[in-house]
């Protein structure tokens, strides 16, 4: 039997004709698509940490390398365009037309005030006051004899020359007790009892707030001093026209003195 082998090509299974097999690589195991953080949140092997983009940026629209601002805050921290203050809402705006008027002239200066109180209203306010303390002091002054000096008829002036004492003592007893009444009834509630009836009150100026001690005491001592020691009748003329003349406010001496205004009220 020959050992030749037949011609034409040889037979994909002759042994003679395979090559010794190459060693083959390790197939890697499958991982996560690129792109995506590999299971369990752990940056994969060389990327940029958490939080970062490229190159140690931060990812874009994300906070700066120490987190994010606060919500609602703006940038470095600051407050958001339009939003309040941290410690609550704003003050309101300022009104320069406040009670009185603007101080420096602008605008109407009666704006946000109450109507003027009525200059006769006023008058009548003012003979209730007037009555009020004056009946108390004719029992007071039968002591002193001013009633003496009444059917004498010698004035107040010429009473207190000649020395007698208790026209000296009636006439401090006088200016306590109607100084003192307007200084206590305007600094209690801005309304002596002639001003509640005639529904008015004293108010300041500048705000509308019930006059304080000092300006309560201005006040008094401007409207009745004079017409307690000399002037009796030119004195309550005077302070009537000055009300009636002065715009727009209508301040007597005495209340251009204290800076104040008389004002009508409801009630």
């Amino acid at each position: 039997m020959s050992n030749d082998r037949p011609p034409g090509p040889p037979p994909e299974d002759d042994p003679f004709r395979k090559r010794p097999q190459e060693p083959q690589e390790p197939t890697p195991p499958a991982g996560p698509p690129p792109g995506e953080p590999p299971p369990g949140g752990q940056p994969p092997p060389g990327g940029p940490p958490p939080g970062e983009g490229p190159h140690g940026a931060p990812p874009p629209g994300g906070g700066g390398p120490y987190g994010t601002p606060p919500p609602g805050g703006g940038p470095h921290g600051a407050p958001p365009p339009g939003a309040g203050s941290p410690y609550g809402a704003p003050p309101p705006p300022y009104d320069p037309h406040a009670y009185g008027g603007d101080p420096y002239g602008g605008g109407d200066p009666l704006h946000g005030m109450p109507p003027m109180a009525d200059s006769a209203k006023r008058i009548l306010a003012r003979v209730i006051d007037w009555l009020i303390v004056a009946i108390p002091l004719l029992f007071i002054g039968i002591p002193f004899g001013i009633y003496n000096r009444v059917t004498s008829g010698d004035g107040f002036g010429d009473w207190v020359a000649d020395g007698n004492t208790g026209g000296w003592v009636f006439q401090v007893i006088a200016i306590v007790a109607f100084v003192g009444y307007d200084t206590l009834m305007v600094r209690k509630s801005g309304r002596t009892l002639g001003k509640k009836l005639m529904k008015m009150r004293v108010a300041m100026l500048n705000d509308g707030s019930t006059p304080d001690t000092g300006s309560s005491l201005t006040r008094a001592v401007v409207l009745w001093l004079p017409q307690l020691i000399c002037c009796p009748c030119l004195w309550p003329l005077l302070l009537l026209v000055f009300i009636l003349v002065d715009k727009p406010y209508k301040q007597g001496l005495h209340d251009k003195a204290a800076k104040t205004v008389v004002v009508s009220t409801a009630g």
